[in-house]
């Protein structure tokens, strides 16, 4: 088994760097995005709708990064924007049996 953790790392470097083939290596071809005002994306709508945030991402600060068993991650992070502003979002990633990300649910409420 992969170290799950890393690829949970892997995918918010990305956003950081603009690495979009690492991105595209971590997620499961079928993943399924969900979040308030996006309930479940697809791989190509996420990536039309999603991507294009990495260029206001400057840094991402994990919280909490927990294993929270049946192939669940719980991930807390403070996000620096480009501009400066701050947020904090939870994050539940769900991984399939390839040991790639194939569910991802955003909470999302605060700046900081």
């Amino acid at each position: 088994m992969a170290d799950r953790a890393r690829i949970v790392r892997d995918a918010y470097t990305a956003y950081e760097t603009g690495d979009r083939e690492l991105l595209e290596r971590v997620l499961a071809d079928e993943i399924a995005f969900f979040a308030p005002p996006d309930p479940g994306l697809d791989r190509e709508a996420y990536f039309e709708r999603c991507w294009p945030n990495h260029e206001t991402i400057e840094k991402f600060e994990l919280v909490r990064l927990t294993d929270i068993g049946g192939d669940e991650f719980l991930v807390t992070y403070e996000s620096l924007k480009t501009d400066g502003r701050r947020f904090r979002n939870t994050e539940i990633l769900g991984f399939d049996g390839d040991d790639r990300i194939c569910r991802q649910e955003v909470y999302f409420g605060w700046d900081v």
